[in-house]
């Protein structure tokens, strides 16, 4: 695995065609165009194409369209059918010898077979899957997992500069997949210890915002509790960066490939539970952030519980002490 140092960018900066204008997408296309690429952008749905054209970048009617202007292109899709049809057209009217980087979250057969169907039509793709939110993609702080042809990440690097903080080589082509994988086992899990930590400090008095502030300094901080911390405390989750929907689908693809693998995963198994709930609660299109809200509904009838029960268990608690007072 290499980092991938600063490159440096020609002169002219070369058009960059973004396809998939979602919460991620777009954010990149908005960074490229700030770093000053010429952006070319497809989205089905029109107001995403109308956002990017008012940025100054360029709409285009179809992903083709887009893949004949640009000689560099950006997946960033919601799901296999998306990646099927979108990679069809730019096998039918892309550049020979353009390269595609994908960064979706998706199952690594499909990016194989669609890698498979774009080198039949003389072009790279690349699985550059990405580590961070649509709220650290709006910043730039994104790393890149670059996977494939190593030259093609070379030629790519003064793009993926445009929109990251980061790109990393991590080997041939699904490795980068993989590398998400883990990465995501381990943001579901810190997602839900931050919304346990909160909630536990809500309800002994402390102030939330404090909260963020003190432990995101110290040794119990991560950066999920960074990034969800803020969000919780200011109970936003309407403004997703990352749908439960979403993740949903994210939370499949690890759960496959640890049972493919056979390895234990206790924490993760812990957590699946809370996110079912998030979509059972009418939370789909909410942050993951919500899980706090989960917590919070759960912990109420525990408290109710707990409140009833204790004068019950103190009266039992005195009758046991004076029978044990009357055997001696």
């Amino acid at each position: 695995m290499a980092k991938i140092s600063k490159s440096a960018l020609p002169r002219e900066k070369p058009p960059v065609g973004v396809i998939g204008l979602g919460i991620m997408g777009s954010a990149m296309a908005e960074n490229l165009l700030k770093a000053g690429f010429p952006v070319h952008g497809y989205d089905p749905v029109k107001a995403q194409v109308k956002r990017l054209a008012k940025q100054g970048g360029t709409a285009q009617a179809s992903a083709g369209a887009v893949a004949g202007a640009c000689a560099y292109c950006i997946l960033s899709l919601p799901s296999v059918p998306a990646l099927k049809q979108v990679v069809g057209e730019l096998a039918a009217q892309g550049r020979r010898g353009s390269v595609v980087a994908e960064v979706s979250t998706l199952p690594i057969p499909a990016k194989e077979e669609a890698r498979a169907t774009l080198a039949a039509a003389g072009m790279i793709l690349l699985d550059c899957p990405l580590s961070g939110t649509g709220a650290q993609a709006k910043t730039r702080d994104l790393a890149v997992y670059a996977s494939g042809d190593a030259r093609a990440i070379k030629r790519f690097a003064p793009v993926f500069e445009g929109f990251a903080r980061a790109t990393y080589n991590v080997g041939s082509f699904g490795r980068g997949m993989q590398m998400k994988l883990v990465a995501n086992l381990l943001v579901a899990i810190h997602n839900i210890s931050t919304a346990e930590a909160m909630l536990m400090g809500t309800r002994m008095g402390l102030d939330a915002k404090t909260m963020v502030h003190v432990l995101a300094d110290g040794a119990g901080g991560s950066r999920m509790f960074q990034v969800r911390g803020p969000v919780m405390a200011d109970r936003s989750w309407d403004k997703a960066t990352m749908k439960v929907e979403v993740w949903k689908k994210d939370m499949t693809l690890i759960g496959d490939m640890l049972r493919d693998l056979a390895v234990p995963a206790p924490l993760f198994s812990a957590s699946l539970p809370i996110y079912h709930a998030a979509m059972a609660l009418g939370h789909a299109q909410d942050d993951t952030a919500c899980v706090y809200a989960v917590l919070e509904r759960l912990a109420a009838p525990l408290a109710e519980v707990r409140s009833t029960a204790r004068p019950a268990a103190r009266s039992a608690a005195r009758s046991a002490v004076g029978k044990g007072a009357r055997k001696t």
